[in-house]
C-alpha cells in the first residue's frame, strides 16, 4: 500500500489539529502547610484541571506520606468548570512523628491519579 505525501501531510496536519477530548489529569500547583494549634496540620491546595461538568472533574485531593500512606482527604464535591486553578483547604491533619516531608496528589473522575504532585517541607519556615 502506497500513502501519497500530500495525503499523509493532511492526516499530520488533522491529527495535530485536533485538541484532545479529555480534560487530562489534576495538576497540583501550589500547597501552603501550617501547623495548627494542638500539633495537627492546615492544607490550602491549588489544583488545575480542565474541569468538564459532572462527567471529567477533579474530585479530591491526598497528603501522602513518604511511605504511600494516605494521611488526609479533601474531597471535592463538584466540577469547578469556571474556577481555575481552585484553592480548597483541610484542616486537622495528623502526621506522625519523624515525618517531615509530605507530597500533595490530586484526582480526576476520570483519570485517577497522575497529574503535577508538589512535595513539602514541613520543617520548612
Amino acid at each position: 500500500m502506497r500513502i501519497y505525501a500530500p495525503f499523509l501531510a493532511i492526516l499530520v496536519a488533522a491529527s495535530v489539529a485536533v485538541p484532545p477530548a479529555s480534560a487530562g489529569e489534576a495538576d497540583v500547583e501550589s500547597v501552603k502547610a501550617t501547623r495548627q494549634e494542638g500539633g495537627a496540620w492546615r492544607f490550602d491546595v491549588a489544583v488545575r484541571h480542565a474541569d468538564a461538568g459532572w462527567d471529567h472533574y477533579a474530585d479530591r485531593w491526598d497528603v501522602v506520606a513518604p511511605d504511600g500512606t494516605v494521611l488526609g482527604t479533601r474531597t471535592l464535591l463538584h466540577p469547578h468548570d469556571e474556577e481555575q486553578p481552585f484553592t480548597r483547604s483541610l484542616t486537622g491533619v495528623s502526621i506522625p512523628d519523624g515525618i517531615t516531608v509530605v507530597t500533595v496528589r490530586a484526582h480526576d473522575s476520570v483519570h485517577g491519579y497522575g497529574g503535577a504532585e508538589v512535595t513539602v517541607d514541613l520543617t520548612a519556615d
